[in-house]
């Protein structure tokens, strides 16, 4: 875990946005700072590397067959109220 007076982001912030790395769907500054860090932070590292491999082992499972419609529509329902949930949580400054 990197140290929070030397390193300006927390392991446990890399590891809940990890996905968002993983996917280029960060803004450029979040994701040289998850870079930084995954280079700094070997247990993030490993962590990063196994998410990597579940990511391509999903993919190539489930290539074969899409998921039914329905079941896209309540997943995009579901994301859409975790990211308002997410944007309305108060910050801790």
């Amino acid at each position: 875990m990197a140290d929070a007076d030397t390193h300006p982001t927390d392991c446990s912030e890399v590891r809940l946005r990890v996905f968002e790395y993983i996917d280029a769907e960060m803004d450029a500054g979040d994701c040289e700072r998850l870079k930084t860090h995954l280079d700094e932070c070997g247990a993030c590292m490993s962590e990063y590397e196994r998410d990597l491999v579940l990511k391509a082992l999903v993919r190539r499972s489930c290539a074969c067959q899409p998921a039914p419609r329905t079941l896209r529509m309540q997943i995009m329902a579901r994301i859409t109220t975790f990211g308002l949930t997410r944007e309305d949580a108060p910050r801790a400054d």
